[in-house]
Parts: C-alpha cells; structure tokens; sequence
C-alpha cells in the first residue's frame, strides 16, 4: 500500500509552505501545480523551486510540525487499520526527505518505509563559528534520484513492489502518481485536497470525500470489516464504504460494478 505524502496525507505542499516563508509564493507555487497538474517534468522544475526559496535548515526543519499540523484528518486511524488488516504501507513523495520522515513516523508508517528527496546543506555561510551554525545552513543542493522527475515514483514502486507479493493500492494527488499507477493493481486518485483534472480523469478510482476511508474497502474489500475488533476502526471503515460508493468518482465502470456488489452482499 503506497502513499503519496504533500495534498494527500497532509493538506499542504511543504516546497510552497517554504516559497510563502521566503516571499516567492506566486512564482513558486505556479511551478508547482504545472508539475503536479503534468504540464512540465518536475525534473524541470525542482531546482528552480528550491534554487528560488534558498531556505535555512531550520526552516526545512520546521516544516515536520507544518506536516502534522495539517495532516488530513483520518489519515494515522486509515494507516492503522491497513496494518491491522496485514497491509504494508509505504510513503513515496517528492518532498523533502527530513520532514516527509519524521512526518511519515508519526503516522506510524515504519521509517525504512518511506522514501522522499534528500537535501544538502552549506555548512559555511553565516556564522559558521556558531553553535547554531547548523540551523543556519541554507540549502545546497538536492539529491538528484528518481523521486525528483515526473516518471521517478514508477521506478521507485516497481522495486518495492518486487519484494512485496499481493495486491498492491497507490494513493495520490498528481501526475506523477498517476505515471507509478501504471505498476501496481490499483491506481487511487485523491482530490480530497486538490483535484488535478487528469489524474480524475484517468484514474480508476478518485476519492472527492475530505478523508481518506474510502480507500479501506477499496485496498482490503467490504467483507474486511468483519475482521476489525476496534469499535473506532469498524465506523472508520463504515464510513468508508459510504465514501466510495458516494463520493468516489469510478473511471473504471468494472471496477464500480464490483464494489457494488461486494456492498451488496455484505448487507445481505
């Protein structure tokens, strides 16, 4: 189980929380969505975005309470009942690595479990001879890997993917998720926080609700309700089977069709 982490586990992008804080909000966040909307390759645009922001790290630092601060509501309890019914979840996101980490932990997905972009820091600007010389350290550079172009998160999932045997469920807000949707079962487009067009229009499934719930019938199917022995976790996944057959949008009919019936019988 995989998921995105800026607009999907939280309800912010932590690269334009970092542009507002520097004053380069509007150029900053137009490159943003053109990247997570597909019109150009991140690769193209993730420099440029921190090159424009130069930021501290403290301030890259800071954006962990960002995070959880804005971490969507229901996010740690849908975690926690996908790893109760035996799902392993994953973080793959093209933020940055620190603060998506410690993020991540907090929602209780294990730390070798996420993967995000590493950054480098000159450790010779301003008072160097400071004991606080290290939160003064602005960026340096980014590590260059595969969660830094829009293609990347596909290579990423396909060599998880490899070690994990059974069904595999992405969950994410752009079109770079949209491209790793191609390697694992099923592809879930999230809008609860933005609603890029192609991904709702290409992706088989796409949760317009505020909450993610509804991915849990869509991940483990209705019947898994039976299973959970939590009084809160059983109305999470209650609500979640509302969620998707109300507030999912279907791109794929069959699949639709499907869960239909599974509700179906599950009320039988």
């Amino acid at each position: 189980m995989f998921f995105d982490c800026d607009s999907t586990l939280t309800r912010v992008e932590g690269i334009d929380v970092l542009a507002e804080q520097s004053g380069r909000a509007d150029s900053v966040q137009s490159l943003t969505e053109a990247a997570m909307n597909g019109t150009v390759d991140l690769e193209d645009v993730y420099g440029e975005r921190l090159a424009q922001i130069n930021p501290t790290l403290a301030q890259i630092q800071a954006l962990r309470q960002v995070y959880k601060d804005n971490a969507v509501a229901d996010a740690k309890m849908v975690i926690a009942v996908l790893q109760y019914l035996g799902h392993e979840t994953y973080i793959i996101s093209g933020g940055l690595e620190e603060p998506v980490r410690e993020f991540g932990i907090s929602l209780g997905v294990p730390g070798d479990h996420i993967r995000a972009v590493g950054v480098e820091y000159d450790q010779l600007v301003g008072a160097w001879w400071s004991h606080h010389q290290d939160q003064e350290a602005r960026y340096l550079d980014y590590g260059r890997g595969a969660l830094a172009v829009s293609e990347g998160k596909e290579e990423i999932v396909r060599d998880l993917v490899g070690h994990e045997p059974g069904r595999t469920l992405l969950v994410g807000d752009g079109t770079s998720d949209l491209l790793a949707g191609e390697v694992v079962d099923l592809f879930v487009g999230y809008g609860g926080v933005a609603v890029r067009p192609k991904v709702r229009e290409h992706a088989p499934a796409f949760i317009e609700a505020t909450g993610l719930a509804a991915v849990l019938p869509l991940a483990a199917g209705p019947a898994a309700i039976a299973r959970l022995e939590e009084p809160s976790h059983r109305a999470l996944f209650s609500q979640g089977i509302v969620d998707a057959e109300q507030s999912t949008h279907f791109g794929d009919a069959g699949l639709a069709a499907k869960l239909k019936s599974a509700v179906t019988a599950l009320a039988d």
